[in-house]
């Protein structure tokens, strides 16, 4: 990352114009995975790591986009009738782009320059921090009003529709209407929220794997069909539900013969994983932190078990963690089969952590994991001149 400065001479170099400048972050999700795309509930926090965009308007209808990762510049017309995928990392701005017209709004042509803070693959959403603040961006440039929850949706839904990846609301929601300091309950049926203090005295920390297993995507995809199977097979029992989010545990166990062995383990885990997240609210509420790392502990174990999306890297970072005086809890956070954990620990004990957590994952891999200790960070806004 170049830094908020050097963006704006860096665009100054390539474009013509005075450039604005956005930034949108990153997030860590503390508890509840997967359960997003099941109507349920999830407690995420917004990161101080931002991806960054300097940006001017042009006067045609021409979106030129260029990021310093990657470094060639992508031009698209926003008049183009029928705009399809790239397949490369422009797909996510585009597709932002395609779903803001298909909601009614006229854009303006824009020139954007990208650089992120937010490490690729690593499970911290940097495509979520990508599409919200290039979103931000083009409305802002076109003089259009800010609904944070409608642009959380249009840049789900440029996932979901354009890139091909069948994500939930979680990640574009959190990045949109995170706040400092806090982390985020929300009800991904509704999309109510509210806001859950995290304790001064604790703090988060990201451990990057460095690995990130090739099958990851498919199976994301394979989980989320498994669990609307698990509907599709309770519903002549319990024709009330919609989604996952409306059966409780009692009912899932009663229900067990009506499901093959896979669909009731993949069903399990988001059951009790909604049931966790209410109940880490509660503790965060309480300032009861170790209640919250119970919590923790015991979603790793069931995304570990029931959902089979961890890995053995993410398993030997998260029981190195566990071993840790000062250590909360732990767990896998993000999609899965790579990237990060998160960790929440005392203060007072973030250094030996740290040392920890890296000499014994390089011993036991040979790969030198990234270790970031984290505060949560505000939602999206433009940055001041």
């Amino acid at each position: 990352m170049v830094g908020p400065a050097e963006l704006r001479d860096r665009f100054r170099q390539e474009f013509p114009g005075e450039p604005r400048l956005y930034r949108a972050p990153g997030r860590v999700n503390l508890i509840g995975e997967h359960t997003d795309y099941n109507d349920g509930f999830v407690l995420p926090a917004a990161l101080e790591l931002c991806t960054w965009v300097a940006a001017a308007a042009r006067p045609d209808r021409r979106l030129r986009v260029q990021s310093l990762r990657v470094g060639a510049a992508i031009e698209f017309d926003l008049d183009d009738p029928a705009p399809s995928p790239r397949r490369d990392w422009s797909d996510y701005v585009r597709g932002v782009a395609v779903m803001l017209s298909r909601a009614g709004h006229r854009l303006v042509g824009a020139n954007l320059l990208i650089d992120s803070e937010v490490p690729i693959g690593s499970g911290l959403s940097s495509s979520a921090a990508l599409e919200v603040s290039t979103g931000y961006a083009l409305l802002d440039l076109a003089g259009i009003a800010v609904d944070r929850t409608a642009l959380a949706l249009s840049c789900q839904r440029a996932e979901n529709e354009f890139v091909g990846m069948r994500c939930g609301i979680m990640d574009q929601f959190v990045s949109c209407h995170g706040a400092a300091g806090h982390a985020l309950l929300l009800d991904c049926r509704s999309l109510t929220f509210r806001l859950a203090p995290i304790a001064p005295s604790v703090r988060l920390v990201i451990c990057n794997s460095m690995v990130r297993h090739e099958l990851a995507a498919g199976e994301y995809n394979l989980r989320r069909a498994e669990c609307e199977r698990g509907v599709a097979l309770l519903k002549p029992a319990l024709p009330a539900i919609r989604a996952l989010r409306d059966v409780g545990m009692a009912e899932l166990t009663a229900h067990e013969t009506a499901l093959p062995a896979l669909t009731f383990r993949r069903c399990r885990h988001i059951v009790t994983e909604n049931d966790r997240v209410l109940c880490a609210g509660a503790a965060l509420d309480a300032g009861e932190v170790e209640e919250f790392g119970r919590l923790m502990n015991a979603s790793h174990v069931s995304m570990r078990d029931d959902y089979e999306i961890s890995c053995r890297e993410l398993d030997i970072l998260v029981e190195l963690a566990w071993r840790v005086e000062g250590v909360l809890g732990s767990r896998m956070t993000g999609g899965g089969f790579g990237g990060c954990t998160v960790s929440m620990v005392r203060a007072d004990a973030v250094e030996r952590f740290r040392a920890s957590l890296a000499a014994g994952y390089l011993a036991a891999t040979g790969i030198a994991c990234e270790i970031l200790v984290c505060s949560p960070g505000d939602g999206v806004g433009a940055v001041a001149q």
